[in-house]
């Protein structure tokens, strides 16, 4: 890993925030020239939050059986992403390897921190193409002067397809590729497969991404979760902004860890609609697939995707128009909602076909 470090970053002397240089409790707080005054309701709002989210920590290990040392706490999984990115890629010389249709900010990150993107495409029906991998890959091995491949992602299920990929499969990629492999595992609660943190201790350049923002229902909250070595995290920790989560957000993401019974029970309310809603949409004329999904939402790819997303918005109802991504022609990603919002689209959809 340190090799693939960016020298600035290896060579980073962290800046050391107030709350850094003080373990423990204190009666009075002189050190980081806040604001005595409380004039918001709520304990220590002029206080600034705890910069290692330790208590949050502590109970996602306790609960999510992620280890404490092992986990880094990102404001959402977006700002673990571009960490990364700036972790290991020299701008206009690394490189990041992604397997389109994917989750399209990966890109956005790359072209902010101007990091060029290669890509080697799934398969037609959403499968990673190992030949075309292992072709790349081996180029790459001989064009080191051109810049190194440094960070690979693989979102498992995917977005936008809903596929998860099994852990032979991810091992495999692992394997292949040098350089640090992202397992995005966002939507990993609604798959059939087990967690890629089981593979983490055989592969110290994996790193594994979580988040509470979907069956743990807090994406408010923004708590993103970086899994990884304790080299890899003592380095996200020394470059990460110091105070990245609020301690509002902190504590939301405790109170929502403590009521796992709920977050089980909405979990398995989704998984249980997912097979209704699939058939229903297949009976729906417009609909001409049905793509299996791990995820709480299906790609659907219908007759018309422009036009029928517009008619859509015209009723209030949003989905995501993927269209325009590879492989995704005509298809519209839709999230499994309530039975009444579910309810609510199959009938403008039925609507849409007898216009």
């Amino acid at each position: 890993m340190k090799e693939l470090l960016r020298d600035n970053i290896a060579n980073l002397v962290p800046y050391s925030c107030a709350r850094n240089d003080f373990k423990g409790e204190a009666s009075v707080y002189l050190d980081a020239n806040e604001n005595w005054q409380e004039f918001v309701k709520g304990e220590g709002r002029n206080r600034y939050p705890d910069p290692l989210c330790t208590a949050l920590r502590k109970k996602i290990e306790l609960v999510m059986g992620l280890g404490f040392e092992h986990t880094v706490i990102g404001n959402g999984s977006d700002e673990i992403i571009d960490n990364l990115i700036r972790m290991f890629c020299t701008p206009r010389k690394d490189k990041v390897l992604l397997m389109p249709p994917t989750y399209g900010a990966y890109r956005v990150f790359c072209d902010i921190n101007d990091v060029k993107v290669v890509a080697v495409p799934l398969t037609a029906e959403f499968g990673i193409d190992f030949p075309s991998l292992k072709e790349y890959l081996a180029k790459e091995k001989s064009n080191r002067d051109e810049g190194s491949c440094k960070l690979l992602f693989i979102c498992s299920p995917n977005n936008p397809s809903g596929n998860a990929f099994s852990l032979p499969e991810i091992q495999e990629v692992a394997s292949l590729f040098e350089g640090i492999t992202v397992i995005d595992e966002a939507y990993f609660d609604f798959n059939r497969y087990p967690s890629a943190v089981t593979l983490l201790e055989k592969n110290p350049n994996m790193v594994v991404l979580r988040t509470l923002s979907k069956s743990w229902a807090l994406a408010n909250a923004r708590i993103g979760i970086l899994v990884a070595s304790l080299e890899l995290c003592q380095v996200m920790r020394s470059m990460k902004y110091p105070y990245n989560i609020s301690g509002p957000a902190q504590e939301l993401a405790i109170q929502d860890l403590d009521d796992i019974s709920a977050v089980r029970k909405g979990t398995a309310e989704i998984l249980k609609e997912r097979p209704v809603m699939a058939s229903a949409l297949k009976t729906v004329a417009c609909v001409k697939k049905v793509y299996p999904s791990d995820a709480n939402f299906f790609l659907v790819k219908v007759s018309d995707a422009n036009a029928l997303y517009q008619y859509l918005k015209g009723k209030g109802i949003i989905v995501r128009n993927r269209t325009k991504e590879l492989n995704c022609e005509n298809c519209l990603r839709i999230t499994i909602g309530s039975a009444l919002e579910n309810k609510t689209l199959l009938q403008a959809l039925k609507e849409w076909d007898n216009e």
